[in-house]
């Protein structure tokens, strides 16, 4: 009896342990996935202001998001608005798909004044200007997003996950 009573400990402790492996690896595998998703929304604003330089290299796509409106390109676009369009659209996939999640970009042209000719949509500029890219989330969400036990224990002080970008559009 006392033999079964022990082998029964020993399987039950191995159980506990399996259990806080996976519970392990599920947490790991929703930080992948939010990790993914930051990097692919990242490359989503890239190519949306690498697609409309004259309003990227005006400073329109500078500042902090998630912005709200209802900007609507259907019947055509300046670069201004379209960049507008732009940065309303990103936001609601930042929402989406991000806990708690805030943005900036900030563009600078480098000290070059040279800007592409907004009447020539598809000329890219001809020097090396820059963007940085910031995104903030909170990891502690569940898959539907972030609780508010982690947005609490956000502004407690714990640090929210941060991916930065600097590349060229």
């Amino acid at each position: 009896m006392l033999e079964v009573l022990i082998a029964v400990l020993v399987f039950s402790l191995g159980m506990i342990g399996l259990a806080g492996l996976l519970i392990f690896a599920i947490q790991s595998n929703h930080v992948a996935y939010l990790r993914t998703q930051a990097t692919f929304l990242a490359h989503n604003m890239a190519d949306r202001m690498g697609a409309n330089p004259a309003g990227l290299w005006a400073g329109a796509y500078n500042g902090n998001y998630p912005v709200t409106g209802t900007a609507s390109c259907a019947t055509g676009c300046t670069p201004a608005q379209l960049a507008t369009y732009d940065m309303q659209q990103w936001s609601t996939q930042l929402t989406t798909f991000l806990p708690a999640a805030t943005g900036n970009i900030t563009c600078s042209t480098n000290g070059v004044n040279v800007l592409p000719d907004p009447t020539q949509q598809n000329r890219r500029p001809p020097y090396a200007g820059t963007c940085t890219m910031t995104l903030t989330w909170s990891e502690a969400g569940s898959a539907g997003g972030a609780t508010q036990a982690s947005i609490d224990a956000a502004k407690k002080g714990q640090q929210p996950h941060t991916f930065e970008w600097v590349f060229q559009p």
